[in-house]
This record gives structure tokens, sequence and C-alpha cells, in this order.
């Protein structure tokens, strides 16, 4: 028992470093200074004069012999052509100009949750590709294996390692949220990008609905989705689906964003132990029931279907990751029927927004000392600032360095929408990175979404009571089994 507290505590430290920092996204972060072997000086005395104490040079540099892999691979989750060719061209040019000769090959290997699940059988073995994606739980997860390379061996390397200024030019939250106390403060990945989850909302439609802003307000939202749901948009595709207002994904983070939006939270940070049933959650869950009682929303059936409905002008509202922006506006434009769009902060009870904020950052498995160096460069030159700039502007998602951020004021001109999700950064907060979340979203609380607005008469406080208690289940199951 006294491990685990020790263990629980370590969990609260990291939601207190991450959420912390992103509240102050625009600081200039202390980075962690980890003296490596080589600058750790130790005097001994010699046995010829020991009332004279000399210094023992230090042990030699564990990387200086290492020569880095000549390949390697990369696992991702990324697709559409705007990412494919920003991927392609990122990788051909770190091996055309890296000194080293390193070749990396970027595979694409399906989402984040096949990843997670072809990743376990094969931490520990030759098999795991020496770079990949994933989010802070699911690396938390492999590393209860130690099958994670600890990055702060190199970060600060004098020759392979990142320079201070470097360090302090990532956003603070974006760089503290893959350290982790839990083990000992390694750091397990380092941050390419992240997004959020915002509210997209048609505004020609709701101007037609007698409307001249987005809700601010679940009330507001229900009053407009229910009646779109009676109130076809003048500009809909003839022939597609019936107008609504609302359609809810299956999504863990969907559970979580709205749960934030009451003013809740779905872990208890002091008490270590998740909170699917908390009242927020409740009166959160409650609503989303009762927007598909009344007939004003329904569920996604098909892959990305709320962003061919949101383009086809037959649905009002949409909750989603900020990187489906590009997505949204290509769904607006595909049919030649375009209408004005945007995004705003997701409807809330709280005086400000609570906006979920995530994003999979790129970790390194351990290999061997070969693999692992060559790794370490790759990642270092896949998160530089100019790289990162290309590859936020190709891909959509928000960068992590600030003086990329602050060079986008063309970006932000010429997608308002964009501007406006990026100007909500500083509402975020974080689902919990703690180990078997990727098994308590798949197994509990998707399952208990599906439960709840399939039969609008269920009692949603008693589905999320045992959803709760199956959840901290896993989660004891998990921490039981940490080296």
């Amino acid at each position: 028992m006294r491990r685990k507290s020790v263990l629980f505590v370590a969990i609260i430290l990291i939601a207190s470093l991450v959420l912390g920092a992103c509240a102050t996204a625009t600081e200039t972060p202390a980075p962690t200074e980890v003296p490596t072997e080589a600058t750790v000086a130790t005097e001994v005395p010699t046995e010829a004069a020991p009332e004279e104490p000399t210094e023992v040079p230090t042990e030699a540099d564990p990387w200086a012999d290492v020569v880095p892999a000549k390949e390697i691979v990369w696992w991702h989750q990324h697709t559409g052509e705007a990412r494919e060719a920003a991927i392609a061209k990122i990788v051909s040019d770190f091996n055309a100009t890296n000194e080293y000769g390193i070749t990396v090959t970027a595979e694409y290997a399906g989402s984040y949750g096949d990843i997670f699940n072809k990743m376990l059988p094969i931490l520990n073995t030759p098999d795991v590709p020496d770079v990949v994606v994933g989010y802070q739980n699911q690396v938390a997860t492999y590393q209860l294996a130690d099958a994670m390379f600890d990055m702060n061996e190199l970060i600060n390397h004098p020759k392979y390692g990142l320079p201070k200024e470097e360090q302090e030019d990532f956003f603070p939250g974006f760089f503290a949220q893959d350290v982790f106390s839990l083990f000992d403060n390694q750091r397990l990945g380092l941050a390419p990008n992240r997004s959020m989850e915002v509210m997209y909302y048609n505004m020609d439609w709701l101007r037609e609905l007698g409307y001249d802003a987005p809700p601010t307000t679940p009330e507001e939202f229900k009053e407009m989705a229910c009646k779109a749901a009676q109130t076809p948009f003048s500009g809909a595709i003839e022939g597609a689906a019936s107008p609504t207002g609302y359609e809810l994904s299956i999504d863990t983070s969907r559970f979580a964003s709205w749960t934030f939006a009451f003013g809740g939270d779905i872990f208890d940070y002091t008490t270590n132990q998740f909170t699917l049933n908390s009242d927020a959650a409740v009166e959160a869950w409650t609503f989303i029931q009762s927007l598909f009682a009344d007939g004003c929303a329904r569920l996604v059936t098909e892959n990305y279907g709320d962003q061919t409905d949101f383009g086809n002008g037959t649905l009002l509202f949409s909750v989603g990751s900020s990187s489906g922006l590009p997505f949204y506006g290509d769904a607006v434009e595909a049919d030649g029927t375009p209408f004005e769009w945007s995004v705003a902060a997701i409807p809330h009870t709280t005086p400000d927004p609570v906006q979920n904020v995530y994003g999979a950052s790129v970790s390194i498995p351990k290999s061997t000392p070969e693999r692992e160096l060559a790794a370490w460069l790759f990642v270092k030159y896949y998160t530089s600032a100019d790289v990162n700039a290309e590859w936020a502007k190709a891909s959509g998602y928000f960068p992590v360095r600030q003086s990329v951020a602050a060079k986008f004021e063309d970006v932000f001109a010429a997608d308002p929408a964009y501007k406006t999700a990026f100007d909500l950064l500083k509402f975020g907060k974080f689902e919990p990175p703690v180990p078997g979340y990727d098994f308590v979203r798949d197994n509990v609380i998707e399952p208990v979404m599906t439960s709840i607005v399939d039969d609008p008469t269920s009692d949603v406080k008693a589905l999320l009571d045992e959803a709760n208690v199956n959840a901290n289940d896993i989660l004891a199951e998990q921490m039981s089994q940490i080296k």
C-alpha cells in the first residue's frame, strides 16, 4: 500500500506540472538540468597522498563510441494527402541532410489504438519500431514494463542534445507533458504538435434560425440544436441526410470534453481515482441524453460521418479535434455549396471555457544504443523549429514551438478558425496520463456512452457509478504491475 501511495502522488505531480504550465503557455520555462555522467566531477583521496585528495577523471561519456544505426523505422498514424506529403518531405530532407547517414522509413501503422495494440506484445524485443507515436497514458503503460528510452540521457548531451534556448522555445506545458514523475522524472517523449477539442458550427444556418452567434452555454446549444432538427438548412445538399443539431461520436475525448465543460473532471488527482460518476459528469451526460431523447441529436454511424454531414449542410454542430479544421473545410467546399462556418469553445457552465487539449508525442522504445541514438537524432530534427513550422502548416495541428507561433500571423490571417482555436489554448485541460487509460477508454467509457444515449430512459447516475468502479479496478490492476 505504501508503494501505491508514492506512485499515486507521482501522478498528482504529473498533472500539476502539466496543467500549471499549460495555463501559462507564454511564460519561459526553466528546463530541468540533468547532469550527465561526463559532467559530474568526483574527488577521492589517492593512496600515495591521502592527506591531499586529487581529482579522478569522471566516467567516460557512454555515448562517445556509439555509432548511430543506419536504418530506423518510425511508426505513425497520419493520413490525408497534405499530411502524408509533409511526412514524406520531412523524412526525405532528414535522410538527405543528416551527417550520420541515417535513413528513416516512415510507416503508417494504423490508428493510435492500432499502434498501441501492436506495441504491447513486442515491447523489449528487437521488433519494436525505433520511433513511435503515442499518447502519454499509452507510453506510461509501455513503461510499466521498463520498455521506453529515457530521453534525459541525450537531451542535455553536449554533442547530441538540445541547447537550453531550444528547450525554452517549446511551450512550457507541452514540453513538460512527457516528463513522468511516476517514473523518476524520465522524459519518455517529445511533442511535435498538439490539438484541442472545439465546437464546429454552421453560421449561415444559425442566422436562418434567428441567431447571430454560436452558443456559449449548454442551454443555448440545446435550443439551437433542437430548432435545427426541425428546420433544414437552405444550403443543404439535396438527398443528404435529414437535418439534426448535433452528432455524437463515441469517443472518450468527447466524454472528457463535455464533463470538463460542466466544470468537472474524469480523474481526481487528490484521491488518485477515476471520477466518471462525479456530479459534473452526471449532469453533462444527462444533458447529452436529453438531446437524444428530444430528437435533437444522433450518433455518428461511420468514420468521419459528422464531417460529411456538416459539409452537406445537414449537421449544425459537431465537436471534434482542431486538427480536423482542414478536413471540415474540405467537406464544406467539396460539393460546391460552401457556407460560412467556424469553431468556438464547447458550451460550458463555467465562467471561462474549459478546453480538452491533447496530443500524441514521439517516443523511443528501448532497443540498442545505436538504434536509440539514431532515433533521438531524428526526433530532435522532427521537433526542431523550422520543421515544426512546416509540419504545423501542412497538418493543421498547433505548433509546439513559441518561435513558430510568433511567426504564424500569415496562417492566422488566412485561417481565422485556426486562430480562434489557437486562442483557446490558454483554457486547456488534460485527460489523465495514467497507465491503463486506453483500456478504460475502450472497455468502460465508450460502452457506457453508448448505453446512455441508446436508451433515453436509462439511469445515467447508475450507469456511471458502475463504470467508475470498473475504471478504478483497471487502474489498480495496472498500477500493481509497475516495476
